[in-house]
């Protein structure tokens, strides 16, 4: 697609979107639902001429059986029992796992056979790649269930259901906005107030990042620099470690910039996705600050409950060692989850030990230095300078995990090696 038929479609469908949310009436419900799902089908499903057409279709069949799913699973048990309530929150969480790690050759072959060889002979076409957005869908539609549960918002009906998970600015990579946040554009008196000039000027900076910034970052990542074909000195590779982090950055909050300027455009409020991580003085707070959805999201469905259930099993004076494990699981969930292979769980293994690393170290500082003495060292100038370089470096550090799988490494290390 040309640049400028995306931006004319964009623009087209802003100024749809946002006079639907001003029409009176039933109408306005499902035909914003469905004005969605027709843009998150052309651009993200629509084959064209491509030669995978059969699975994109398979895909499309199988995304829109999974939301029917969700939203059934939703309307029949999200107001029942805890035990009705939690398999509705687990059911988003079940099809996201089936799309990533069940055996999808074999299935796929049974249902039509030319295209289990295609998959057979190209598994990097592998369905999970398809279900794009399915890991943020999950997210929105197991987190309503729970604001359904709590009595926060009265549960959708269809139409508001579909128009929210389908919600295509937010649809790809997020930010993970909650439907009751969402839903307050719907509500005559209750919308939001964004300004045009303050939503328009997010987009144009979040194509900044992600159109400009990114890419010139991303010829100096492991990528671009140190998988050139040429070999290097060991003094390239934090100047790639650095680079990949500051191109992560601009490519993921970019996007965010720009999936929440066109929200913003339309009348949506979406939550804030960054809040200056590079300014982060430990890595407890670099998480406060980097994805804080996907943050917010696992303390309010798993660190909460899995903190507070530990305490009951082994007891208030054992409550920060609750905690510890707490936090180790919740990190290691957050490495598999985005992606498959040992390096992403390493990953979230060296997040683990970094934050209980801090969670330990600021209970020992505040018993040595007593309260008065720990505001000051808090205030310290120079100790938040060392703080905040000190987790930059380690950021920078253990995205190496995060960018590279066993080969990349070791083609990285050979290169440095060669010399």
């Amino acid at each position: 697609m040309s640049p400028g038929f995306v931006l004319t479609a964009g623009a087209a469908y802003v100024l749809l979107c946002r006079n639907l949310l001003r029409l009176p009436g039933r109408a306005r419900d499902p035909l914003f639902a469905l004005l969605n799902v027709v843009v998150v089908f052309y651009f993200f499903f629509w084959p064209g001429g491509n030669q995978h057409a059969v699975l994109y279709g398979l895909a499309w069949v199988l995304y829109l059986g999974v939301v029917a799913l969700q939203y059934g699973a939703l309307r029949s048990w999200a107001g029942g029992t805890p035990k009705q309530a939690w398999t509705a929150f687990l059911v988003p969480i079940a099809a996201l796992l089936f799309s990533r790690y069940a055996p999808l050759v074999p299935l796929v072959h049974a249902l039509n056979q030319p295209t289990g060889e295609l998959l057979r002979r190209h598994p990097e076409l592998g369905l999970s790649r398809v279900f794009v957005g399915l890991s943020y869908l999950t997210f929105r539609s197991s987190y309503l269930v729970l604001e359904v549960r709590n009595g926060v918002v009265p549960r959708p009906n269809f139409w508001q259901y579909v128009g929210f998970v389908f919600f295509a600015p937010t649809l790809s990579v997020g930010p993970i906005n909650r439907y009751s946040e969402h839903q307050r554009a719907f509500r005559p008196g209750e919308q939001p107030p964004i300004p045009i000039q303050t939503a328009f000027l997010r987009m144009l900076v979040g194509a900044v990042k992600y159109q400009f910034l990114g890419p010139i970052l991303n010829q100096f990542t492991y990528t671009g620099l140190m998988l050139d074909g040429h070999p290097h000195q060991w003094c390239d590779l934090p100047i790639a470690a650095v680079a990949y982090y500051g191109y992560i950055y601009c490519n993921f909050s970019g996007f965010c910039d720009m999936a929440i300027g066109a929200a913003g455009l339309i009348g949506i409020s979406v939550a804030e996705n960054f809040a200056n991580p590079f300014g982060a003085r430990n890595s407890k707070e670099f998480w406060n600050r980097w994805h804080m959805t996907l943050s917010l999201y696992m303390r309010d469905v798993l660190f909460s409950p899995l903190s507070r259930a530990l305490v009951r099993l082994f007891g208030g004076s054992h409550v920060n060692h609750a905690i510890a494990v707490t936090i180790f699981v919740v990190f290691v969930l957050i490495g598999i989850w985005h992606g498959i292979g040992w390096h992403f769980a390493a990953f979230g293994v060296s997040q683990a030990m970094a934050v209980v690393a801090n969670h330990y170290y600021t209970l020992q500082l505040k018993k040595w230095l007593g309260r008065d003495r720990f505001a000051a060292y808090n205030r310290s100038p120079l100790i938040r300078a060392l703080a905040v370089t000190t987790t930059f470096a380690f950021t920078s550090a253990s995205l190496f995990l995060f960018a590279n799988d066993g080969s990349a490494m070791e083609a990285i290390f050979r290169t440095m090696s060669s010399r």
